[in-house]
This record gives structure tokens, sequence and C-alpha cells, in this order.
């Protein structure tokens, strides 16, 4: 007796799948991330490794909290709010107490995402959620900024990162007379060439020679490890190209008609955290679109915004804001550019 045949087993489409999963694609786009901690360790010393870590940890631990809280399982195996912790420190000053940096990791993974229903229900993207609540709440330890490349760097925190809880922050400035001695005006790039129209030299710009964010590194460096990311297919390359094209063309013709007060578009691509901005947070799979056209308006509109909000605001930078704003129409966009579907006939108003 011959044996039974076995039955075919029909599927809809797609029959043609890769084998990615989400934890994959987290876990890869925090590999990418990992030369950018090393490079702010490396300009910024204990002080921003000791930040990546806790705001990390804190993360993860928020996480796993509210699951347990819940009586779900730990969703913390995706490596999604690793992600969270690592951008949210990284968007971060390197002084930033490191109590104030646990504060706002818990608001951004609770606020940002748990209570939207954890990954893939969130809104706005969880870390910039816990900078902005930061820069509500603590509003001068975020404007506080310190020099990098220092000596000493490995062997000392700045003074303000162990400050006690609850406390104000230790004053950096007998700090700053031993390690600058030449002087530390404590301004960004963003906040000479926006108060006193001082361009800072591009080269700086490039390699992350500056002061600012523990994220304000190599702008090379972050498109670099982008371009990896865009290689495995894990980011939408539409978004960061939209975001640093509009941002770059709207720079261009404010510079054009007044380059003594605007900005250059090459000074505005690689400045603050807009590199930082356009590659990995613009890019979150959630909260950004869902169609074609839907990413180009999405990334336009945080380029432009980015934009508007430097020049006119009374921030010197803009790029949470408009990344932020863009998370909110988000929705919006996928609706109103959704694409007809096949064999759909379009309405047509009966007249009255």
């Amino acid at each position: 007796m011959s044996a039974p045949r076995p039955q075919a087993e029909l599927r809809t489409s797609p029959q043609l799948r890769e084998p990615v999963t989400v934890d994959v694609i987290m876990r890869n786009v925090v590999y990418a991330m990992l030369p950018v901690c090393a490079y702010s360790v490396f300009q910024f010393g204990l002080s921003a490794l000791a930040l990546i870590v806790v705001c990390t940890a804190v993360c993860v631990g928020t996480e796993h909290l509210f699951c347990r809280v819940a009586g779900r399982e730990s969703t913390v195996n995706d490596w999604s709010v690793i992600i969270t912790g690592i951008l949210l420190a990284l968007t971060l000053p390197p002084s930033f107490p490191l109590w104030m940096a646990a504060v706002a990791s818990f608001f951004g993974v609770a606020v940002g995402k748990v209570f939207f229903g954890g990954l893939g229900f969130n809104v706005m993207n969880p870390a910039l959620v816990g900078r902005a609540f930061a820069q509500a709440a603590f509003t001068v330890p975020m404007t506080t900024w310190t020099p990098s490349m220092v000596a000493g760097r490995f062997t000392e925190f700045i003074p303000s990162t162990l400050t006690m809880p609850f406390m104000m922050p230790a004053t950096n400035s007998d700090w700053l007379a031993r390690v600058a001695p030449d002087g530390f005006t404590g301004a960004t790039p963003l906040a000479l060439m926006k108060f006193e129209q001082v361009s800072t030299d591009t080269v700086q710009l490039l390699t992350g020679t500056i002061a600012g964010s523990a994220g304000e590194t190599s702008a090379l460096l972050i498109l670099v490890c982008g371009l990896y990311l865009i290689a495995r297919k894990m980011m939408d390359w539409r978004i960061t190209f939209g975001v640093l094209a509009s941002a770059a063309l709207l720079s261009g013709i404010f510079y054009l008609v007044d380059p003594e007060i605007y900005p250059s578009p090459l000074f505005t691509l690689f400045s603050g955290g807009l590199m930082l901005g356009a590659v990995f947070m613009a890019t979150d799979m959630v909260a950004s679109p869902e169609t074609r056209r839907g990413v180009w308006i999405y990334g336009s509109l945080i380029g432009v915004l980015t934009v508007i909000i430097r020049l006119f605001g009374g921030l010197n930078e803009g790029v949470m804001y408009a990344i932020l704003l863009a998370n909110a129409m988000s929705p919006l966009i996928s609706r109103v550019t959704q694409p007809r579907r096949y064999g759909a006939v379009k309405k047509v108003k009966s007249p009255a």
C-alpha cells in the first residue's frame, strides 16, 4: 500500500518572505548606534558612559516592571527599549545629572510607550518624549554644556554628573577652570550662530570636536552608521533624505538672501542634532507614515520645521520639536496619501 500523498499547503500572498523579525531589526539598529556611543565616550569620557548606561538601564527596567504589573510577558527582548535608552542619552548634555536622566528615562518609556500599549502603538518617539520632559522639568541642566576632549575625562566625572537626587546640580566652574584654562564660553555651534552670527568650521562639525549633547558627535560617523542600516534594508532612506534635503534647500534659500545672518546649508546639516534625528529618530517605524508619498511629506516636514524653529524660534535647536510634531501628524499623512485600491471608482458628487 503506497504512502499517502502529502497535501499541498495553500496560502495567500506574499509567498516570498524574508526571515527578518522585529528583534533582528532593532538589534541591528543598536549595532549601528554603538560606534556613535563609543565616539561620545571618547569625546566626553566617564560622564557620557554613565549617562548611556543609566538611561538604558532605567528604560529597560521600566518596561519590564510595567509588563510584570500588567501580567504580560516582558517585551525587553525585542531590543526596542534599548534603542530608546541609548537615543535619550545621546540627546542629553554629557554633564546632565544622572538622577535627572533616570527620571526622564522612566517618563519617556512609561508615558511615551507603555501607556499607549507598547511597541507598535506609541504615537511619538519615546526617547524624544523623555527629552521633551527633561527640557521642561530641568531647563538649566539641559542648557549647560561642557567642552569635549578635555584632559582627565577618563579618570573623573564632570562634577554635575553625580549630583544627589532633588539637589541643585553642582557647579562646574572650578572644574572648567582647571580643564579648560583658555576659557570656555559654554555655547554650542548653534547658539554661537543664532545669537552671535559666528559660524563653526565644517571639519569640526564633521568630526564632532565641539560642545553639545552626547550625540552631537561626528556627523560623518552618524551618516555612515545610517548607511549600514540602509544597506541592510532596515531603515527607510526616503525619510532621512527628505529631512536633510528639505533642511538644506530651505536654509540655502535664506543663506542666499543674507549670508551674514543665516547659516549655510552645510552648517545646517552638520550642526546640532539634525543628523542624529534624521538617521535614528525620524525613521522610527511606528511613528512614521506607512505610504511612499507619506514618508516624503513626513521627512520634508521635519526638515522645514527644524530650519524654521532654528531661525525664528526662541530655541537654537528645533529637531526634537520638529520630529514630535511630525509624529503627531503621521496618521493624518498616512490617511491622505493612501493609494487608491485597484478597481475602486472615484466618487463623484451628484449635482445639487
